[in-house]
């Protein structure tokens, strides 16, 4: 069934019938996310898992949180059973290499000593599946992320022997990655990252939640880099 998050009150077909929704915050869900949880309501869900984010560090006033902090409140008063779901850093954002990795055997990047408890996607869709379909995840706020942190150099190399071939890493610097990445993110979300940068261990924390859902250790990142080699070569 086709929706459009921009007008809620056109959801109704599509949730018909409709007993659990999983909700991703973004586009049309951040500016209208109450409009589209009373329309799930009207229809008879029961029970919303949110795929978001959250950075208890920023405050509301901050255009990266604001959004986001209303919809977790929306969420929350909505009077459906929810579960938030706000992983750490995406295995999949390495992709951004993939170009210059099959052109040049190169990453291009700043704060090669940052360090992440990058999270396989499949890890979180674990979560989601599980806090969407079984009991006993309602009102919990989940934040899986990877098993261990891993520098920025680290992947690299992990990368590198994923594929069979050494790849270079080169540290920019935050001009010369601010000009790396005009075009491809807006300016704010540029901004963020650099001051990420800052905290080379801000991202390091190792949550327990994937463990504790699935039952199974997280996936490490020389796991997403093997599955996923042939996106680099």
């Amino acid at each position: 069934m086709a929706g459009d998050f921009d007008r809620p009150a056109g959801l109704a077909p599509a949730l018909r019938g409709v007993d659990r929704m999983h909700l991703v915050a973004m586009g049309g869900a951040l500016r209208y996310g109450a409009e589209i949880l009373a329309a799930a309501a009207d229809a008879g869900v029961r029970r919303v898992t949110h795929l978001g984010h959250d950075d208890p560090s920023r405050g509301d006033d901050d255009p990266m949180e604001r959004d986001h902090r209303v919809l977790h409140r929306a969420i929350e008063r909505s009077g459906l059973e929810f579960t938030h779901v706000f992983p750490g850093e995406f295995m999949g954002n390495t992709r951004e290499w993939a170009a210059s990795v099959r052109a040049e055997s190169v990453v291009r990047a700043p704060f090669g000593g940052w360090r992440s408890a990058l999270v396989h996607e499949d890890d979180i869709a674990a979560v989601l599946a599980a806090a969407l379909t079984a009991d006993g995840h309602e009102g919990v706020t989940y934040r899986p992320t990877g098993p261990v942190p891993v520098t920025r150099r680290e992947v690299v190399r992990a990368l590198g022997a994923a594929l069979g071939r050494e790849v270079r890493f080169v540290e920019l610097t935050p001009e010369q990655a601010r000009a790396h990445w005009a075009g491809t993110y807006p300016a704010e979300v540029v901004e963020w990252f650099l001051e990420m940068g800052n905290h080379l261990d801000g991202n390091a924390w190792v949550s327990p939640d994937v463990e504790r859902v699935t039952g199974r250790p997280g996936r490490t990142y020389e796991e997403w880099a093997v599955t996923h080699a042939d996106e680099f070569r």
